[in-house]
């Protein structure tokens, strides 16, 4: 029986996959994925049969990967970051009702969220909720009921595609969500091209990251009332301090 692997890459591939992912690459004589994360592992594996589709292109990107596996070969399908957060994951379950002679196989990668947050330093050490702007699949109303519910629990709350040239101002929409609940001097963070070339972070209090410009390859942090910013990164604590207090 042939499988389908749904292979989380990292956020940069290369040195942001898991042992796991590499080995599942190394054996499929099939990767497909969509372009922009094909040419991360193209270089690395110039033997393999690639194949991808462009952007909306997602269901015929699944079939294409089942037809391949009825042909007897097993089929890594590519994903950034990790496969079931935001990724093909679902949908290659769902596409493969069609196939039920066919296996499938989730390996997990490092997610945006956690990846940049290595990078801003320790944002997400206690309860988060990670949230993507993009409407492209969710309505923008229902987005903004999310981000309230979120900003009003107290949550750090991570964003995924914060911004694009269609959708210019919908992080600085976010953020005038998050001032309803939050000062303006909260401690917030981003990180561009994490695990890639260019990888670059920034931290800022909200009010700033309000007006800051940022695209599609960039990942947002919005703190708590007790994230800080400590030499330089961007920490929210975990409560351990006040634990050992407690027990004193």
């Amino acid at each position: 029986m042939s499988t389908v692997y749904v292979v989380g890459l990292g956020p940069g591939a290369g040195e942001q996959m898991t042992v796991r992912a590499e080995k599942i690459l190394e054996a499929c004589p099939v990767i497909l994925g969509y372009t922009v994360y094909i040419d991360l592992v193209r270089e690395q594996y110039p033997e393999k049969k690639f194949l991808s589709t462009p952007m909306k292109q997602e269901v015929k990107r699944c079939q294409m990967a089942f037809e391949e596996a009825v042909k007897g070969q097993d089929v890594a399908m590519v994903c950034s970051g990790d496969a079931g957060v935001y990724g093909m994951a679902g949908l290659i379950y769902e596409v493969g009702r069609e196939y039920p002679e066919i296996k499938i196989e989730i390996i997990p990668g490092i997610t945006a969220a956690t990846g940049g947050a290595a990078v801003l330093g320790a944002p997400l050490m206690h309860d988060f909720a990670v949230i993507s702007l993009s409407d492209l699949l969710t309505p923008w109303e229902q987005i903004e009921e999310r981000l309230e519910a979120a900003a009003k629990a107290g949550f750090v709350i991570c964003l995924y595609n914060p911004s694009s040239k269609k959708r210019a101002d919908y992080l600085q929409k976010a953020c005038d969500i998050f001032l309803k609940y939050r000062r303006p001097d909260t401690i917030c963070g981003f990180v561009k091209n994490i695990g890639r070339e260019g990888e670059t972070y920034q931290i800022l209090p909200l009010e700033i990251l309000r007006e800051t410009a940022v695209d599609m390859f960039t990942t947002v942090y919005i703190g708590t009332e007790k994230t800080m910013e400590l030499n330089g990164k961007m920490v929210t604590p975990r409560g351990y301090r006040e634990m050992k207090k407690e027990k004193a």
